[in-house]
């Protein structure tokens, strides 16, 4: 049956891995759109802290589901899915060739495996885990969790949101997401998967921080910070708290990139836990996306065909 369905490239990475070089490099070959799969792309104002595309880069190629939201609305992996199998769908429609592109396995999964069947959210139940959560801290919460079902609690990456909606899940039904059958996804996708060593990473996360308050990311913070109180799943963007609190004298600059970068490799190093084991079948490529240029133009023009 999944045979049947539209093939579609995806180009998953950890941050900070040359991605958006490589598509815009790529589109010179073929008519690309790029449809986004970041979780922190996807709100409208957050630009530089969330290496964006540029809109020098968004006039050249095309890219969807980047600065459509606005932070203090809840966004949803189900948001997200819906809105993305529309611009593929768009994009096919056109005649052009749909590459997904980004690092947020949670969007990437549930883009190829289908939606979960999980009820509907209970945000008032939600509200009095984030509580407990508060009050027991990650550790005791995720136990409860890892009592129903260790993958689904190895799966949430220790991110609070993800462990609130899973444990809410588990406690209004008895049983865990993971136990709820996915809906039929609407394409098929072949993954390429560029794994650059941790050393790379490091380099190039240091190098793109620095790089971002040159660009002006302390002035995007400004801007925004009379509206942050109200961030639902925005909050989570690395650096801006940091940052408010630079602007508000509570912080050093120094201090708040030190941390910027440290929360930064945490989270390259957990997509690349994910991304070294998903999805299986994968082309997986030992490095940064632009140093596999070459492979990645061949892996593209196998899953393209003619179109270039």
């Amino acid at each position: 049956m999944r045979d049947a369905l539209p093939r579609v490239p995806a180009l998953a990475a950890p941050t900070a891995s040359g991605k958006t070089a490589t598509v815009l490099r790529l589109a010179q070959r073929w008519p690309l759109e790029v449809v986004s799969a970041d979780a922190m792309q996807v709100y409208r104002g957050l630009v530089i802290g969330t290496a964006s595309p540029s809109g020098e880069e968004r006039e050249r190629v095309p890219h969807h589901l980047v600065g459509v939201v606005d932070p203090a609305t809840p966004y949803s992996v189900a948001d997200y899915v819906r809105a993305a199998e529309a611009a593929i769908a768009d994009v096919l429609a056109r005649g052009r060739v749909p590459l997904v592109v980004g690092g947020t396995g949670f969007y990437l999964n549930a883009l190829a495996q289908g939606l979960p069947t999980t009820p509907k959210a209970d945000r008032r139940a939600q509200a009095l885990l984030a509580a407990e959560l508060a009050e027991r801290g990650m550790d005791a919460l995720l136990a409860e969790l890892a009592a129903a079902s260790v993958g689904d609690a190895e799966r949430t990456q220790r991110n609070p949101r993800r462990v609130i909606r899973a444990l809410e899940v588990v406690r209004r039904t008895g049983r865990p997401p993971s136990s709820f059958p996915p809906q039929p996804p609407r394409f098929a996708f072949a993954f390429a998967v560029a794994l650059p060593p941790p050393s790379t990473l490091q380099q190039r996360v240091r190098e793109r921080t620095h790089a971002m308050i040159e660009a002006g990311w302390l002035d995007e913070v400004r801007a925004l910070a009379p509206g942050m109180h109200a961030w639902a799943t925005a909050r989570q963007a690395i650096g801006y708290e940091a940052l408010r609190r630079v602007l508000a004298g509570e912080m050093r600059l120094e201090d708040a990139l030190v941390g910027i970068e440290q929360a930064t490799l945490r989270y390259a190093k957990r997509q690349r836990t994910w991304f070294r084991q998903r999805p299986a079948d994968a082309l997986r490529l030992v490095g940064t996306a632009d140093a596999h240029e070459p492979a990645l133009t061949a892996w593209l023009g196998r899953v393209a065909g003619g179109s270039a």
